[in-house]
């Protein structure tokens, strides 16, 4: 080992000359001299170094020079003796022999080993294992590798082995190993429970075996000896089974009552096998009995019946809604297919409408529905199990088809009549509020689908007429005036309330005179959206309705003579007033109750209704004494006159 060189500051003889050591067992002093004269030393080792007897060696170098007087300097070297693993471990008894009881606890803490070796770091650090050991030992016991202790990890039984023999080999870090013997004797106790062992089962059982079927053979043993190999075995008292002793240490198990697999479909039965040890022991098994079906049950329906609201236009192939039947039978016993009894709906098969899978008796529409033919039927359904024979029920489905907004109104006032126009005139005297006409429409719908509104979307004159929102009955919005347009021409819209709502839309056409003659010429009025309507309509349209009207009123004339309570009626709705009006009007029953009488020529239409007419207003203040007669001649256009004499009591129609 070369050691570092002395400095002197002397030169030539008063340098360095030489390197002495103190006397030790391990090292000498090796000196050298360099090219150049200078001295240098070295360690040289002797003697072999044991750390296990001293870990340190401390030497004492000296560096004399040739200087007189002589002078030197010393230094001190430590030297560590580093571990060399030169040592095996030791175990402290070359056999370790213990005793241990039977069924003694998990973790129990049987012998503890114990090996030491004299190295230093790693090389001392030992560790434990089995280096020989059988497979069932090994179960059973357990070496912590870091302290050597063994201890309990699985059963304990002497019955099964009184004694075990291993091995336990102590390891240093570096691979060094010893090894020593472990014998463990076991210590017998009474600890054998019986044994339960089933010789013979029979499982599943049928639900329609009789009582007293022996269904198993139950054999017991002990391991153990004299009385504690006397045994009993008994069952739990909940269920339809029992044991009967057989032959020595044999039980049978037999049926006690009826069996239904709908009921209890498994049995758990625990047999309980007692000695007569002190104290006894006793040990348990359970078996598991199973209950084979009988197709004993048909298919029963969740519900009574069923009830399905489908919105009509519906799309062919959706679903409607789903029945299910349970049947607590098993396997294809339980299982359920279903189907439509035949039957018809208004004629015609009930698969034309419906279908339904088999399986999962989800029902579909086969077609579209429409509630205006149809709102309900009802379809019965059948479930039939794959048993043999096979069982059945069926089930009551009513399918309600519920309205959709799909028919727009329909006009049927002022009827369309191809390229003609329907005109009725307005008189020229007309006050505010007056009926001028109604839109009489429908909607094949219902609810909230066929309620109407109407609305005014266009007109000649936009604040002359109005029109009531849920009626339809048209009104002046203001009095006639001279100024306003003899030909008034509305559009009127129809809209129910569905959602989306739908409309239709029709024209009115309205012509402000007293008198047909006082239109220049009977042409045709031409609107906006309308077609042409011809002077000769017009003349047909009055000469219609003025022989209807006659009809009427002589109707109610004589109806009036006979109640002598005559009463003038007018049709609100397609009335259209003649030019004449008398300056007087006398009452119609004389009675003086009013302030004035009325006198009306009125006009109707093939499609009127006596149901249409309605009591107008007066166009004049003045009154007419009621014993005085008004009379009027015939006018063109096949007026109808209704002449009153009070003085007479009689009424007269023309």
């Amino acid at each position: 080992f070369p050691l570092d060189e002395a400095h002197d500051s002397d030169i030539g003889l008063n340098t360095v000359q030489s390197y002495t050591l103190d006397r030790n067992e391990h090292f000498v002093l090796a000196v050298h001299t360099n090219r150049d004269g200078g001295k240098y030393s070295e360690l040289v080792l002797e003697k072999e170094l044991d750390r296990e007897k001293q870990e340190e060696v401390t030497l004492l170098l000296t560096a004399v020079d040739g200087g007189t007087p002589q002078r030197s300097g010393t230094v001190v070297i430590h030297v560590t003796v580093l571990d060399a693993n030169d040592n095996i471990p030791v175990f402290s008894q070359d056999v370790y022999r213990v005793s241990l009881t039977e069924n003694s606890p998990l973790d129990y803490i049987v012998v503890t080993v114990s090996a030491t070796d004299a190295d230093k770091g790693a090389n001392g650090e030992v560790t434990y294992d089995f280096s020989s050991i059988s497979d069932k030992a090994s179960t059973v016991f357990s070496i912590d590798k870091g302290t050597g202790v063994i201890r309990v990890v699985g059963p304990v039984d002497f019955e099964e082995r009184k004694d075990y023999e291993m091995r336990v080999q102590a390891k240093d870090g570096s691979g060094l190993a010893s090894n020593t013997k472990v014998i463990i004797d076991i210590t017998d106790i009474n600890d054998n429970a019986p044994l339960i062992f089933i010789k013979s089962l029979s499982n599943p059982i049928p639900e329609n075996v009789l009582p007293g079927t022996e269904v198993g053979i139950i054999n017991v043993q002990d391991k153990d000896s004299e009385g504690n190999r006397q045994v009993r075995c008994s069952i739990q008292q909940n269920v339809p089974f029992k044991l009967n002793p057989s032959i020595k240490n044999y039980f049978s198990l037999i049926t006690t009552g009826e069996l239904d697999r709908e009921i209890i479909s498994d049995y758990n039965i625990t047999i309980t096998a007692t000695d007569e040890g002190s104290p006894p022991l006793s040990s348990s098994k359970t078996i598991h009995l199973s209950v084979s079906d009988v197709n004993d049950n048909p298919p029963v329906f969740e519900e009574q019946s069923y009830s399905s609201y489908v919105t009509e236009n519906n799309k062919p192939g959706s679903s409607m809604c789903s029945v299910t039947a349970r049947d607590p039978d098993w396997r294809q016993n339980g299982t359920v297919v279903y189907s439509l009894l035949p039957s018809d709906v208004n004629g015609v098969p009930v698969s034309s409408f419906l279908s339904i899978n088999g399986d999962t008796g989800v029902i579909h529409a086969v077609r579209a529905f429409d509630y205006e033919q149809f709102r309900s039927f009802k379809v019965h359904v059948v479930a039939r199990d794959n048993g043999s024979p096979p069982l059945s029920s069926n089930v009551t489905v009513r399918v309600f088809i519920t309205d959709e907004n799909d028919n727009s109104p329909q006009i049927l006032y002022p009827a369309p009549a191809g390229n003609s126009l329907m005109t009725e005139m307005v008189p020229k005297a007309a006050l505010a509020g007056s009926l001028v006409s109604k839109v009489i429409a429908v909607d094949a719908d219902s609810g909230q689908n066929a309620w109407l509104s109407y609305q005014i979307v266009k007109s000649t004159d936009p604040g002359l007429f109005t029109i009531g929102l849920h009626s339809g009955e048209i009104r002046a919005q203001r009095d006639i005036s001279e100024s306003d347009s003899m030909k008034q021409n509305l559009v009127i819209s129809v809209k129910d309330n569905g959602q989306p709502s739908l409309s239709t839309t029709c024209d009115v056409y309205l012509l402000i005179s007293d008198n047909l003659a006082e239109v220049p010429e009977l042409k045709d009025m031409t609107y906006e959206d309308s077609s042409k309507l011809t002077s000769y309509l017009i003349i047909a349209l009055v000469s219609v309705s003025t022989f209807f009207l006659t009809f009427i009123i002589l109707i109610l004339a004589v109806r009036f003579c006979r109640s002598r309570k005559p009463r003038m009626l007018f049709d609100g709705a397609v009335a259209i007033p003649s030019a004449y009006f008398p300056p007087n009007y006398a009452e119609v029953d004389g009675a003086g109750t009013l302030r004035s009488s009325y006198n009306y020529d009125a006009y109707l239409t093939t499609g009127s209704r006596t149901s249409d007419f309605k009591f107008a207003r007066s166009y004049n203040d003045s009154t007419l004494p009621a014993d005085q007669t008004l009379k009027k001649p015939v006018e063109p256009f096949g007026e109808s006159i209704i002449t009153l004499n009070n003085a007479e009591n009689c009424d007269e129609v023309r």
